[in-house]
């Protein structure tokens, strides 16, 4: 079956998702329970909704409660079968008396900047015990913990010269008070001229972070976005 892809608005605009929130790599939501044994039963649900569809979400299970991520990686992105999947499960929390609370919602990235010259992903991959599928990122196999973003963008010149920063994706309705929040605790704003793509604030020792958002992008695939200049 073919499947095409759709954008973040297209996916908001949608009927039937707003317990869903689009941020980096995927449509997530999460899903707070009253106990353990309450989100296994609803992941159970989960299942057999997907079952016959062969079209497996990311669900990850804690105590608080049950974290889903959508995505068709037949297209690496968003399609309309996310959108019938996310009412789809949205329907079986309620049933199990779930709540979606979209502010749990997040993704975090490591950016890791290098001269051109200096083929660091190796190592990482190596420290890291990550898969390496695409040329500028390091990923988790089991999708768990963050990625690694490998960045060549760094004056040839001064070799032996590295940088970091984390990029954190949050929901475009969360993001300015997380912004807030993060000026409160004594950090700056550095830099807003990206914005709503991404904002990069500092903190007192000059530590960079991009809160970033879907708006105005086209894809959920960061990476490709960043190598032609819109964003990450």
């Amino acid at each position: 079956m073919d499947v095409e892809a759709i954008t973040p608005q297209q996916f908001h605009d949608a009927d039937g998702v707003d317990d869903w929130r689009v941020i980096a790599w995927g449509s997530h939501a999460f899903f707070r329970s009253g106990s353990y044994a309450q989100g296994a039963r609803f992941v159970a649900a989960i299942a057999e909704v997907v079952a016959p569809t062969q079209h497996d979400p990311d669900v990850d299970l804690r105590r608080e409660g049950v974290a889903v991520k959508l995505i068709s990686r037949e297209v690496r992105n968003l399609s309309t079968r996310d959108i019938e999947l996310a009412r789809a499960i949205s329907a079986a929390a309620r049933e199990h008396g779930l709540e979606p609370d979209p502010s749990a919602v997040q993704v975090v990235q490591v950016a890791l900047a290098s001269v051109r010259s200096a083929d660091v992903t190796p190592f990482w991959q190596a420290a890291l015990g990550y898969v390496r599928p695409n040329d500028s990122h390091l990923v988790d196999p089991l999708r768990r913990n963050g990625s690694f973003f490998l960045q060549d963008e760094m004056d040839e010149s001064k070799p032996r010269r590295g940088r970091m920063h984390v990029d954190v994706s949050v929901p475009h309705d969360q993001v300015h008070a997380r912004i807030e929040a993060a000026l409160a605790a004594g950090g700056r704003l550095a830099d807003d001229s990206q914005a709503p793509y991404w904002w990069t604030l500092a903190d007192a020792e000059n530590h960079g972070v991009d809160i970033t958002t879907w708006w105005g992008r086209e894809s959920i695939r960061l990476e490709e976005e960043r190598e032609t200049g819109a964003a990450d």
